[in-house]
């Protein structure tokens, strides 16, 4: 009996992944919904592939361009945010892959939640924003989250048999990303391309320049803190430039448990589309003596100061968080669009972080209102950087 799953941004880099993951194993996957952005071309060629049920274009505009040229008694066709859902609450499917980037990825994830869902969660900025809603919800139904960062299912793999209490620390491992060896001087001219070209996983622009800045990392830990139910003084990180070390878990008996696999992000959604059983991968296996030396140092903070925000943030509640990935997300895509240097990107989010007021996150619409008002502050202070 295969699984039916639904993969929300399906045209990007873990979207992609995922559905060849599925088309390697017919018998066991099955396609049933779909979601994704702006890629018309490739998800028109994806849907064409997969013959889903539900789909999700983003815009409007796509979704009835598609109508007209795609005759389907069978396939439904939304669009928007409120489409996204649609095909995150689907009946027919089992299990929900998370992957649309950003802040956007936080209701659709929570409809699936709500409709007792599995979701293999690659979207952190669900839990990075809306952790304590989302406890809510996982406390209340029969849904659950398997994540698919590697970092985290590294943690989820390494804890699948042990109970919490007994975890002493939990430590997420970095690449460094392609300014690792970069002089802290040298960042400041740093350009796109050079931010874009990072030395050991391939993915979309803005979780490559997250990964170049290493807000990546500061993410991860607010998210395992509520993925992992941790006291923030659990977490900590460690560059691990090989990449092969996903995550360490340090129990109270002095044990260390890690979990190690290739640079390939297949491995965690595999596992976590097959979760609680493991499957064959078509992949190589991870060769020790072909590896080198496995080496790990400390985050230079100084040179990476968005770590140190995000440890301050993951302290002082969510709000905070609301505010850190909003300011993050506007700042990042300025930089894509090159409208500001690389520096400016950790010195405007710092600045919109410490002018926050804590405020109280209740709600959905609570988040929303944080991040709308976060961004235009953040447009604002990009103005006067001009």
């Amino acid at each position: 009996m295969y699984k039916k799953i639904s993969v929300l941004g399906s045209t990007g880099s873990i979207g992609q992944n995922t559905l060849e993951v599925a088309a390697e194993s017919p018998n066991r996957f099955k396609i049933v919904g779909m979601a994704a952005g702006r890629n018309y071309k490739l998800f028109s060629d994806q849907i064409q592939k997969f013959n889903p049920e539900i789909v999700s274009f983003e815009r409007k505009i796509d979704a009835d361009r598609f109508r007209a040229g795609f005759r389907s008694s069978t396939l439904k066709v939304c669009y928007g945010i409120k489409g996204a859902e649609e095909v995150a609450a689907f009946d027919g499917c089992d299990v929900v892959v998370s992957a649309i980037t950003g802040i956007n990825g936080l209701k659709p994830t929570m409809a699936a939640l709500e409709s007792g869902k599995t979701v293999a969660l690659a979207n952190k900025e669900s839990l990075v924003v809306g952790g304590s809603l989302i406890q809510k919800i996982l406390d209340t139904t029969k849904a659950k989250i398997i994540p698919v960062d590697s970092e985290h299912s590294g943690v989820f793999q390494c804890l699948a048999k042990e109970d919490l209490k007994n975890v002493r620390r939990v430590t997420l491992t970095a690449s460094g990303g392609p300014f690792l060896k970069t002089p802290k001087d040298e960042l400041k001219n740093k350009t796109l391309k050079e931010a874009l070209d990072h030395p050991r996983w391939e993915m979309g622009k803005k979780v490559t320049i997250d990964s170049a800045t290493m807000m990546n990392k500061g993410l991860e830990l607010i998210e395992a803190r509520w993925l992992f139910r941790l006291d923030p003084s659990q977490l900590d990180i460690l560059v691990h430039p090989q990449s092969i070390v996903h995550s360490l878990v340090e129990m109270k008996d002095g044990s260390v448990l890690a979990q190690l696999s290739p640079t390939d992000m297949k491995i965690p959604i595999q596992y976590a589309l097959t979760y609680p059983e493991r499957g064959d991968s078509p992949l190589p296996s991870l060769d020790l003596n072909q590896a080198g030396p496995l080496e790990f140092f400390p985050v230079d903070e100084g040179k990476f100061p968005l770590v140190r925000l995000a440890r301050r943030v993951l302290r002082r509640g969510e709000s905070y968080a609301v505010v850190l990935n909003a300011a993050n997300e506007v700042a990042v895509e300025a930089f894509i669009h090159k409208k500001i240097s690389y520096n400016d990107i950790s010195a405007i989010v710092t600045e919109i972080v410490n002018r926050h007021q804590k405020t109280g996150v209740e709600e959905v619409e609570d988040i929303l209102n944080i991040d709308r008002e976060t961004r235009m502050e953040t447009l604002k202070q990009l103005e006067k950087r001009k």
